[in-house]
């Protein structure tokens, strides 16, 4: 796997999954900043998307990770930062092909969606496929 730098984040319906994710990264001595949310209370993930978004866009990390009760807010925030492609995966044939065909920069997942250990298949499958360029990256272009 390429070195990473990651930037991740929850509201507190992906707290809990969020903590197995970043004890999967430490595991393997990947590179990561955790943008909160530190305690598990009641937050807003407008707020948290819109951080890892902005960092991913600026160029300062190489792909983010957001984790919320469903995935579908985190996804729907994230996707409105111009180079952010993000991609709500429940499933590891999403995860490769979102890497693989769409070049995406965020991981979306749904913590009462997906259990926690198809979510670091998830994860797994997410960090370790590379994009594949060719006929993918004229659409990718297309997008941008």
């Amino acid at each position: 796997m390429e070195k990473l730098k990651i930037a991740i984040g929850c509201d507190h319906g992906g707290f809990d999954l969020k903590q197995k994710v970043i004890d999967y990264l430490k595991a393997r001595d990947i590179e990561f900043e955790d943008f909160g949310i530190y305690i598990k209370e009641a937050s807003d993930y407008p707020e948290i998307a819109k951080q890892v978004s902005a960092e991913i866009a600026k160029g300062k990390f190489d792909k983010g990770i957001l984790i919320c009760g469903t995935g579908i807010g985190m996804s729907i925030v994230a996707n409105k930062f111009k180079g952010i492609r993000a991609a709500l995966c429940c499933d590891t044939y999403s995860a490769r092909v979102s890497r693989a065909h769409n070049n995406a920069n965020i991981l979306c997942l749904g913590a009462r969606v997906v259990g926690e250990y198809l979510a670091l298949d998830i994860v797994d499958t997410w960090l370790k496929t590379n994009f594949e360029g060719g006929r993918h990256k004229k659409r990718i272009d297309m997008i941008e």
